[in-house]
């Protein structure tokens, strides 16, 4: 018997699995995917946005410019990559430069730090390579850019070390609540539970069906994303947007928190909510869209593309609430800027709960993250004395990110053990690089056998039976 069971690990689930995790009470975290940050967390911009695109009065105001300023020491804190790189909003005409002013005024009344329109001269100081028939911008110096799953993966990390328990690849069926307590039946077995959140993403209105009568629809909306070489990283500082339209804040060019270029996404409203598939006119469309903001941008450099897929409620908000079921709360609808706003979220779910008349007693032993700073960022010295200590820090395995044996090893064995390529791949990076994994792929897969104690083919790519090896051909 559980007080909370929360459903999904994205960056909301596993946000609010931290946060509840500093109170005594016994919490359960249901995933249906194979490891944390497998959703929308994982395949997003990795943005921060300032929070000047949300209407006035709207959730998505109120928890993006809160969530913003949260994101510094909240990143500090979990040893998170984070940067204020600011934003610039396009204005190639004038039509444009007066939806500027509307978004200027807008940020204003959503209390944005940081927000003044430039003109040309100036954008070209603050971005040499945009192009040359823009004639304005909107700046937002406290935009800026993090590593989502990463951030994800620390969250659950610590909610683990603090007595939270994750049940992975564990779909929920079917939920019904006797008297006082929810029964949540999963693929993996029956849960019960006084409590629940619901932070299933693109599938939160189907779970939330299950309990309660409908009160939202999600609609899929799919977005494609080119992710080019870090020769190409230094193309922009800031993250350049061009103007907006009702389908999401259009094409971006960014560099992302690890130095490399990222251009995307489009649009896509779908039925299907496990399409993540590319395709070569979508991408043509991006790369058009995107030389349109940067000159020069070099796409033979792509080192790879993918898509992802966001939550579009019809209430054209974020949905933070208690069902009409009492204990069953909804945080659904969290399209972006739902990466920005998530820390503000978090706090805002813990305050449903205490709403409900629970009391929250602080955890007296309660255990902070870990400071960790990657192996390839410590100075010679202390390189050199982890590796006298561990042999293993010696040996790189990934040669494109430089990622030793001794750091693969440790994220394997975090308290959320990376048991996939690519969950070691999103904890430390190898894999990451210009090769994609070709050459240092079969390296890590040999390591995550011999730490698991797994034959090397019962190791996978990602998802569920996703295989990687199938049978020997000789011996």
């Amino acid at each position: 018997m559980y007080d909370v069971l929360i459903i999904g690990a994205g960056i909301i689930g596993t946000g609010i699995a931290r946060e509840l995790s500093k109170y005594n009470l016994k919490i359960a975290v249901l995933e249906k995917d194979t490891d944390v940050s497998n959703g929308t967390t994982k395949a997003n911009s990795a943005i921060v946005h300032g929070g000047y695109d949300a209407k006035e009065g709207s959730l998505m105001a109120k928890y993006n410019v809160l969530g913003n300023s949260m994101y510094e020491d909240l990143c500090k804190e979990f040893s998170v990559p984070f940067k204020r790189n600011g934003s610039l909003v396009l204005a190639f005409n004038a039509d444009e430069l007066e939806h500027l002013n509307t978004l200027y005024n807008r940020g204003l009344n959503n209390k944005v730090p940081g927000l003044s329109i430039i003109s040309q001269e100036k954008l070209r100081e603050l971005e040499p390579n945009v192009d040359d028939s823009a004639i304005a911008a909107l700046h937002c110096s406290s935009a800026g850019i993090v590593s989502p799953w990463e951030l994800a993966e620390a969250l659950m990390d610590n909610a683990v070390e603090n007595g939270v328990e994750l049940f992975l690849n564990t779909e929920v069926e079917s939920i019904e609540k006797l008297d006082e307590m929810f029964n949540v039946t999963t693929t993996a077995g029956i849960f019960h539970g006084k409590y629940i959140f619901n932070c299933a993403g693109v599938y939160a209105d189907i779970i939330h069906n299950m309990i309660a009568p409908e009160s939202y629809k999600i609609k899929p909306r799919k977005g494609e994303y080119f992710v080019l070489d870090k020769n190409q990283g230094s193309r922009v500082f800031n993250t350049v947007f061009q103007c907006p339209s009702k389908l999401g804040k259009g094409i971006l060019v960014t560099p992302t928190a690890h130095g490399n270029l990222l251009v995307g996404p489009d649009a896509q409203d779908l039925d299907d909510r496990d399409d993540l598939s590319t395709a070569t006119d979508k991408l043509d469309y991006i790369k058009f869209k995107g030389s349109h903001s940067i000159k020069n941008i070099n796409f033979r450099e792509n080192i790879r593309t993918f898509a992802g897929m966001r939550a579009e409620s019809d209430r054209g908000d974020f949905i933070v609430e208690e069902s009409s079921v009492k204990g069953f709360f909804d945080i659904a609808g969290i399209k972006s800027p739902g990466l920005s706003a998530a820390p503000a979220i978090t706090l805002a779910a813990v305050d449903l709960l205490k709403n409900t008349g629970v009391n929250l007693i602080d955890k007296k032993d309660f255990i902070a993250p870990r400071k960790h700073t990657p192996f390839m960022h410590l100075s010679a010295e202390e390189k050199a004395k982890k590796i006298k200590e561990d042999s293993r820090f010696g040996r790189v395995i990934c040669r494109c990110e430089m990622i030793t044996e001794g750091e693969i090893i440790e994220a394997i064995n975090r308290p959320v053990k990376a048991v996939t390529l690519d969950a070691v791949k999103r904890r430390c990076r190898p894999g990451s690089g210009r090769c994609q994994g070709g050459f240092c792929g079969p390296r890590v897969q040999e390591i995550l056998s011999k730490e698991l104690n797994k034959d090397m083919k019962d190791i996978i790519l990602d998802k569920a039976n996703s295989y990687i090896l199938i049978e020997e051909l000789k011996k």
